[in-house]
């Protein structure tokens, strides 16, 4: 009896969309990849039925970053805006003052007792966030993810690009930079972290397919920087003073990257080690200028803020999110569909930055 007065509740309030037109009045929510709904978005579509959703201009994004003091979020922060301002929506961002997953999951807590539409989150911890991003769902808030690739409880994951393609393309410059010999390692702000780590993977992928004079570090596969720039400084330290055969790393946190090429200059190791990997144009460019620091590799935060406020908005418009979808900005006008996971939805965004190029940016 309650799936049939459920489906009558589905068909009434696709009925009432349809009359209403194009208008934003009557739009509604969809909450899943697959079509499912909960049975609070359900009761939403029944509110929108009749006539009691709210317009779409009242419509309120949280977005819920990992950290409020790295620069990579307050660049991000700048597209949110932008995206406020251009649409008129309530779009804004939160985050705890630390990279900390209990930290996050209670700004979120926070956040989704605060009548939202639409909550976007770039996770710390996937896994610790599901319960939250659940409890979202059931309130028949939108949720999306960015680096959350193995996030359940979201309407769908934006990645900037294929994981394992950004990981390859890491190691293509690191390769160059390495001469395509030596020995080298991974490291990543927490091996919790599921986008990272698939960088990661992806980097050693390559290696092993293309490169074989590399070598993966025995031992030590894979090191941790908390997501923070004075431990990714003192690991690539020890790592360097403990393995003296190291003449390569992979960065992918953007803190990771910095730290790593600070050690490599305070050890006199500059063209005897090398680090490509993640990282800030603004932070990194002494850095790459002087020599101690060969690539940088990222996608603009700014452009992800945005891409996940607009897919947000297209979920809430009840607008289906498919192959080739197109969210208005140049690294995400046709999006892929992972084939292992409908969810997940991957741009083109990545770009490398060396110093002949590192004075173009500004951010």
């Amino acid at each position: 009896m309650k799936k049939r007065l459920l489906s009558m509740v589905l068909v009434f309030a696709m009925v009432a969309s349809l009359t209403v037109g194009c208008g934003s009045s009557g739009k509604t929510k969809s909450t899943s990849a697959e079509g499912e709904k909960t049975e609070a978005a359900a009761k939403k579509d029944g509110d929108a039925a009749s006539g009691e959703n709210k317009e779409g201009e009242n419509w309120k994004i949280a977005v819920v970053v990992k950290d409020l003091s790295n620069g990579w979020f307050a660049r991000m922060e700048t597209g949110i805006t932008k995206f406020a301002k251009d649409t008129g929506l309530n779009a804004y961002m939160k985050g705890p003052s630390a990279t900390d997953a209990a930290q996050q999951v209670q700004v979120i807590q926070d956040v989704i007792s605060q009548d939202i539409d639409a909550l976007c989150v770039v996770p710390v911890d996937p896994a610790a966030c599901e319960p939250v991003l659940k409890e979202a769902r059931d309130k028949g808030i939108v949720v999306i993810t960015h680096e959350g690739s193995t996030v359940e409880n979201c309407d769908y994951d934006l990645e900037a690009f294929n994981n394992a393609g950004y990981g390859g393309f890491i190691m293509d410059k690191l390769a160059e930079a390495m001469g395509e010999e030596g020995v080298y390692t991974t490291m990543v702000a927490h091996l919790t972290n599921a986008s990272q780590n698939e960088w990661a993977d992806g980097a050693v992928a390559c290696q092993k397919e293309k490169y074989s004079k590399l070598t993966l570090l025995e031992g030590l596969k894979r090191v941790e920087s908390e997501n923070n720039s004075e431990k990714a400084y003192e690991v690539a330290k020890e790592v360097l003073k403990k393995y003296s055969d190291v003449k390569g790393f992979v960065g992918t946190s953007s803190m990771d990257t910095p730290g790593i090429a600070r050690a490599i200059n305070e050890l006199g190791l500059k063209d005897k080690v090398f680090v490509v990997g993640t990282g800030m144009p603004n932070e990194c460019r002494q850095l790459i200028k002087n020599g101690s620091l060969s690539y940088i590799t990222l996608w603009d935060p700014a452009e992800a803020g945005y891409a996940m406020c607009v897919m947000a908005r297209m979920v809430l418009e009840g607008q289906k999110i498919e192959e080739g979808t197109n969210l208005g900005l140049d690294s995400y006008k046709s999006l892929v569909v992972d084939p292992s996971n409908p969810k997940v939805l991957m741009g083109a965004g990545w770009i490398s930055i060396n110093k002949d190029n590192v004075d173009e940016y500004d951010f």
